[in-house]
């Protein structure tokens, strides 16, 4: 196979193909009627990595009716040397898991003097929490992504489309979107945000005669494609995970919080989806403008964003990350995944934000919803959203 920048696949009988990067861990590849998917490889030795970028760990494969799998590796043609890093300086899991979070009312102080978009407040559930466990709230050492890229240039027939959205959409007007959740110390937001977006479309789908709730739980202990409570990625759960295998009603695996062996009732029915897809067709081809016409045509979206310690504190408002750094709470930033439901304007500021539905509680934010700053790509929000249909 050759792949071509920027999602073109050949290969040597000249068929053409689909392929897309999956985020910084692997690629997928669309081609003569197969799917191949697989990571990219790598070995870890304490603080030290070494990137083996000229071939993957072994893959799956199957054809696009999810028929007929196999197991593949793939290898470039031309050798490419490995690459040797450490990485960054972290707090050990075993430091973090015995640290309780520590309410600093300073810290708090320090963001409502800085700026005038968004009020920070004390969260009392949090002070039960180890820093270990806001790490995974947050999403979880795994879901961590080095590089992500920027949002892509915007063509003019894309302006033109968009230009004609409504000022203000919110998908809650509507009764499509579930009710917020609580992920509790699980690194499970992936889950939450995929199983949100397929909630909502499948409401959606059905006019609100079908409501269902998606097990997250089922995600957690089953899914070969995620990291269970150290985090995982929207494209390969609520896209890939949900045509491969299907996802079931809550009732079939409630949610634990923690991670275990795969306990879904195996009688459960599963629901399906198919045509997942970053918006923007690649990995690096999204932006606001495609965001907010997938949005509105489509239903809400899954999309990811790099989580600071002042976001713990959002209360309401429009959130930007003020730059701070909390001195008593240490905390490496982490790529949460949520579900973005509509867009608008903030009457007072005139500052455009996106509304997005958090895994956190409704005691937490504006009813467990926040309000991020929309066409500046805050905390690289408008970079990878991710969506998927129900098969219905």
């Amino acid at each position: 196979l050759t792949l071509k920048f920027p999602d073109l696949a050949t290969d040597d009988e000249g068929n053409e193909g689909f392929w897309t990067l999956i985020y910084n861990q692997g690629f997928e590849v669309r081609i003569k009627g197969r799917k191949y998917f697989a990571f990219s490889a790598y070995e870890k030795n304490g603080k030290n990595v070494t990137s083996h970028c000229g071939k993957t760990m072994p893959g799956w494969t199957h054809d696009v009716m999810d028929r007929n799998w196999a197991c593949f590796q793939g290898q470039k043609v031309t050798p490419v040397p490995p690459k040797h890093h450490q990485m960054p300086e972290q707090h050990s899991v075993e430091l973090l898991q015995q640290l309780k979070f520590r309410t600093n009312y300073d810290f708090i102080d320090q963001i409502n003097k800085k700026q005038s978009l968004w009020k920070a407040t004390a969260y009392r559930d949090m002070e039960d929490m180890t820093l270990e466990d806001l790490v995974r709230r947050a999403g979880g050492r795994k879901s961590k992504i080095i590089g992500i890229p920027k949002p892509a240039p915007v063509s003019e027939e894309v302006k033109r489309i968009a230009d004609k959205l409504p000022e203000i959409f919110d998908w809650r007007t509507t009764g499509f979107v579930s009710p917020v959740r609580n992920q509790g110390g699980c690194g499970s937001c992936y889950a939450f945000s995929a199983m949100g977006m397929n909630e909502a479309r499948w409401r959606l789908r059905t006019n609100n005669t079908e409501q269902p709730v998606f097990s997250p739980q089922d995600i957690v202990e089953c899914s070969e494609y995620s990291q269970g409570c150290d985090g995982g990625f929207p494209y390969l759960i609520g896209g890939k995970y949900a045509e491969d295998f299907g996802i079931v009603d809550e009732k079939c695996n409630p949610y634990k919080g923690k991670d275990g062996k795969c306990s879904t009732d195996k009688s459960c029915p599963r629901q399906y989806s198919y045509n997942y897809q970053y918006i923007g067709g690649f990995y690096g081809g999204c932006n606001e403008e495609l965001m907010k016409i997938n949005l509105v045509k489509n239903g809400p979206l899954s999309v990811s964003f790099e989580v600071y310690n002042d976001f713990f504190h959002y209360k309401g408002g429009v959130y930007v990350h003020t730059g701070l750094q909390e001195k008593f709470n240490p905390f490496e930033i982490t790529n949460h995944a949520v579900l973005l439901v509509g867009y608008g304007v903030d009457a007072a500021t005139g500052v455009k934000f996106w509304t997005v539905k958090n895994s956190w509680g409704t005691q937490w934010g504006e009813d467990g919803y926040f309000r991020i700053r929309r066409g500046t790509d805050e905390c690289s929000i408008e970079s990878i959203a991710v969506q998927s249909f129900p098969l219905y």
